[in-house]
């Protein structure tokens, strides 16, 4: 089993910063979204990336765990986020489609990950000996 020593080298952080760049592009830059939107759905989606880094700094898998479980609400709280935008006509179809379906592929890999993290018998490096 390889060991990952970095957050950034974790595939679910880096989908989530890609993300987290996508609405940027597709709504926070955009000037006919309101101002309401764009803040929450920066902070939802920043929150998603956040939460797997604090988890993963963490050192345990329960929290890490924990942390995980945050990120992958925060992936549900964007969906609806995106919802509204699209219903007020600030995100057409297409872009509605591609970040709901990113962020549908990203909540799966979380949720992969949550389960490959309860499956394994090392709990992190917080827990072992010196």
């Amino acid at each position: 089993m390889a060991t990952i020593t970095n957050f950034e080298n974790l595939e679910i952080w880096k989908k989530s910063r890609e993300l987290c760049q996508k609405i940027f592009i597709s709504l926070i830059q955009n000037p006919n979204c309101s101002q309401n939107i764009k803040n929450q759905i920066d902070r939802s989606s920043a929150s998603v990336m956040d939460n797997i880094a604090e988890g993963f700094e963490r050192e345990g898998n329960r929290e890490f765990i924990n942390f995980l479980s945050m990120s992958k609400g925060s992936c549900g709280e964007v969906r609806s986020q995106l919802v509204r935008a699209f219903d007020r006509n600030f995100i057409n179809v297409n872009e509605f489609n591609d970040l709901k379906n990113d962020l549908t592929d990203l909540s799966k890999m979380i949720s992969g990950f949550m389960k490959y993290l309860k499956s394994i018998d090392h709990n992190g490096n917080k827990f072992q000996r010196p």
